[in-house]
């Protein structure tokens, strides 16, 4: 693992913004997993103003959705669907053929899991994973716990998710969480995992540790031959 601590969130984002640009100039049909929240959305604001100086770069970029909040209509502001249309699918002027996304309020959740573990099959491997570490050391929905599971399901939330900063404000709270699984990200060929914020220091600590524990799933990423870890330099004590 890289680890790569930079000053300031506005240097974070944009080495990491850089990275990913490098990455599909590569391969100009990139699978990139996206993660919400906090962490990447400077990035993805970067990449935004990336796609106006050079838009033919993104024209066959493909999307796929890391996680999403179940029981929630797709249109509700604070699903990771409204999050990603406005912080990336819009602005990078991504198609519908270029996307896979859970749907945040399926008929039947566990379909819904089988039909993007499908698609993944079909269109993966993820080329490029983005990732940001959760409080108690999750990464998507995969939360601490004996076992972890290996590919798409549908994950019970536990309090630290639902104190998220895009689920404490919601009046109707979601009733579980779809997500891809551990093996899911750890078969990206490559993974970028942006930390920022004082708050993230206690889990920063455990998972700079490298001990390897079901735990702190983001610990699973030490297993992994090709992380690259920003850090904002006060997330480190």
């Amino acid at each position: 693992m890289e680890i790569d601590i930079r000053n300031t969130y506005e240097e974070l984002s944009q080495r990491a913004k850089d990275i990913i640009i490098q990455e599909i100039k590569k391969n100009e049909r990139l699978l990139l997993c996206t993660a919400t929240g906090g962490s990447p959305s400077e990035t993805y604001h970067m990449l935004g103003n990336e796609y106006q100086k050079q838009p033919k770069l993104f024209d066959e970029l493909r999307i796929i959705k890391l996680d999403e909040w179940g029981g929630m209509p797709m249109d509700h502001p604070s699903t990771c669907e409204s999050y990603l249309q406005a912080h990336l699918l819009q602005p990078l002027h991504i198609s519908a053929s270029r996307y896979i996304g859970f749907n945040s309020d399926p008929e039947d959740p566990l379909i819904e899991c089988q039909y993007i573990q499908e698609k993944l099959k079909r269109e993966g491997p993820i080329d490029l994973c983005i990732l940001g570490l959760g409080m108690n050391g999750h990464l998507a929905f995969n939360e601490p716990a004996d076992f972890l599971h290996p590919n798409c399901h549908i994950a019970e939330l536990t309090e630290e998710s639902l104190q998220h900063p895009m689920a404490y404000e919601m009046s109707v709270k979601p009733t579980y969480g779809l997500t891809l699984g551990m093996a899911d990200i750890l078969h990206a060929k490559m993974i970028l995992i942006l930390i920022g914020g004082i708050h993230k220091r206690p889990i920063v600590g455990k998972f700079l540790s490298q001990r390897i524990t079901s735990l702190v799933p983001a610990s699973f990423l030490w297993l992994h031959p090709n992380v690259v870890c920003l850090i904002e330099k006060n997330a480190i004590e």
